[in-house]
């Protein structure tokens, strides 16, 4: 059966999360009798039992261990499987010397020794015992709780219960806390093949099982004491354990492999990425796109690389070097012109409020060179611009959504939005509406609290509270879309101006400030549409990669089940 296993790897590795399939694997056929051949010339593990227990007897009548409670006799209905014919089903209690809950008392770091090793000083199944604190234990309480090699520790409760620990040596003399549980292996039990039982799925479907129930999950010393674990013969353990160990190294192996592997894919990844943002202008963009585009499926094969292109196009989108600019476009400082004489014309009419003058725009406040016919604006400029209004006090007064007429739409809802807000949760009625604004669908929406900056424009008419700001471009301009990938690509810039507070929220003055490189309008809607198309594409990627990833993950299980069976 291991002959099968090795012949697995190559699959099971290349899968997501494969290498801690093949680990578990391993470890199921270990204590399934399947990962090496039984050797008919071995004492069967019935008889390694008897000697067990006559030990266990021998110890109880020369009063070093008491006499325990009769464990129950194991059901056919408890056997998860059949055993080699030279194994036995045991309980835990039955091949322990003793069942042990760890010492109550406070660590002392200022105490040298003894120590007193704690859950949380056991991580990837090692102890720094440099950092273990000491403890103040009496000579009676330090001999009954003395750590011993081939110990095998148990976390009984907490977000750690089942976590195991096997004790080879202590470099010093050292006691176990109390959320440990301390399981000693009478001879004819390996330590590490106990290890390897209480690392498999055997172990915790049944831990888990026993723990079910409470508030705060917990395993008790009679519940571990329950736990059937199959038994092989003594020189089986050994050549399990050895199995294990060289198996565990070759996974090892392919996990540095791996590591090494992303981190040579993730360089040249990030240097294909690297040579498309420097693109000086459209036509060296077509150039190096063409070159990443042959090499997509090499380059782009995690949901990291194909966000980071999709960032690097939207970067390139607000610079001017996706597509090539035309000069009879009519440059974009008379499209200013045209929104400012608009909006005059608005005001002198009535139908909106004079807005303040903004503060003229000075060189050293421009982020990078606009291409030729572009101009900076800002929001305010652009059309109209301001916070959504939720007046009415508290928020959640049932008269606000009684009956639900008006789309509500949230924080949350915009940052899942996936650039498009299509779903909402609440329903304002005509109270709620009076006390806010309705939004027509097309606007974009920024968010400035709790999802700092993430934006989506409105699939619908909404109202949205005052932690969303609302942008509705000018009619000359009509769609929000290339605003949006503007916002997208100066997230990381606006949330600077969030203050470092438990809550963090940028607030309107400063989006009004933000500078947003503006190209002509011809060019913009060219803009929105070669985004629409390479933006696609992306997603064609990463739909690809995803069925990709789902297809090997049901391989690797169906083969797991295979060399399992």
């Amino acid at each position: 059966m291991s002959a099968n296993l090795l012949e697995s790897f190559a699959l099971l590795a290349a899968s997501e999360g494969g290498v801690a399939k093949l680990r578990e694997l391993i470890l199921s056929l270990a204590v399934r009798g399947q990962l090496v051949p039984q050797d008919p010339a071995d004492e069967p593990a019935s008889e390694l039992l008897k000697r067990i227990r006559a030990e266990k007897e021998r110890r109880v009548a020369e009063g070093k261990i008491k006499r325990e409670k009769v464990l129950p006799t194991i059901g056919e209905e408890e056997k998860p499987f059949e055993l080699p014919d030279s194994w036995e089903w045991s309980r835990l209690g039955q091949i322990s010397s003793r069942v042990q809950y760890g010492y109550t008392a406070s660590a002392d770091h200022t105490i040298p020794t003894p120590k007193l090793l704690r859950i949380t000083d056991i991580q990837n199944d090692k102890v720094d015992w440099t950092s273990v604190p000491g403890v103040q234990v009496n000579d009676d309480d330090l001999s009954g709780y003395l750590l011993e090699a081939g110990d095998l520790l148990i976390a009984r409760t907490g977000g750690t219960i089942g976590k195991s620990f096997l004790v080879e040596s202590a470099p010093v003399d050292s006691v176990f806390a109390s959320y440990l549980i301390r399981i000693s292996p009478l001879a004819g039990v390996t330590p590490p093949f106990l290890k390897t039982f209480a690392s498999s799925n055997i172990y915790w479907s049944q831990l888990l099982a026993k723990s079910m129930g409470t508030g705060q999950p917990n395993v008790n010393g009679t519940s571990l004491s329950e736990l059937v674990i199959p038994l092989p013969p003594l020189p089986e353990q050994s050549r399990i354990v050895a199995k294990v160990e060289a198996l565990m190294a070759l996974c090892d192996r392919l996990e540095a492999l791996q590591g090494e592997t992303a981190r040579v894919q993730a360089h040249w990844t990030q240097a294909a990425l690297d040579q498309l943002a420097e693109s000086g202008d459209a036509a060296e963009f077509a150039r190096n796109w063409q070159a990443l585009a042959d090499h997509f499926d090499t380059l782009f094969a995690t949901p990291a690389s194909i966000d980071a292109l999709d960032a690097t196009l939207l970067q390139l989108a607000v610079r001017g070097k996706l597509l090539p600019q035309n000069p009879a476009d009519e440059p974009a400082s008379e499209l200013l012109k045209k929104i400012r004489a608009e909006k005059d014309r608005l005001i002198a009419a009535g139908q909106i409020k004079r807005d303040k003058p903004l503060p003229p725009i000075a060189d050293d406040e421009k982020p990078f060179e606009l291409p030729e016919g572009w101009a900076w604006g800002r929001f305010p400029e652009l059309g109209e611009f301001g916070r959504g209004k939720s007046k009415h006090r508290p928020r959640n007064d049932p008269a606000l959504f009684n009956p639900g007429i008006y789309p509500l739409v949230q924080t949350g809802e915009v940052s899942r939005a996936n650039r498009t807000v299509r779903e909402y949760h609440s329903r304002y009625s005509e109270v709620g509406l009076a006390q806010s604004k309705l939004w027509p669908a097309g606007t974009l929406c920024i968010t400035i609290a709790a999802n700092i900056a993430e934006s989506a424009i409105l699939g619908f008419d909404a109202c949205f509270p005052d932690s969303v700001v609302g942008f509705v471009p000018s009619p000359i301009i009509g769609d929000a879309r290339y605003f949006l990938t503007f916002v997208e690509t100066a997230r990381e810039h606006l949330l600077e101006f969030a203050p470092s507070t438990a809550q963090k929220n940028i607030n309107l003055e400063i989006l009004q400030s933000i500078l947003i490189p503006i190209p002509p309008l011809t060019e913009m809607n060219r803009i929105v549409a070669k985004l629409d198309e390479l933006l696609a594409l992306t997603r064609t990627l990463r739909a690809r990669l995803t069925d990709a990833r789902a297809l090997q993950a049901r391989l690797a299980s169906a083969l797991v089940d295979e060399v399992a069976a």
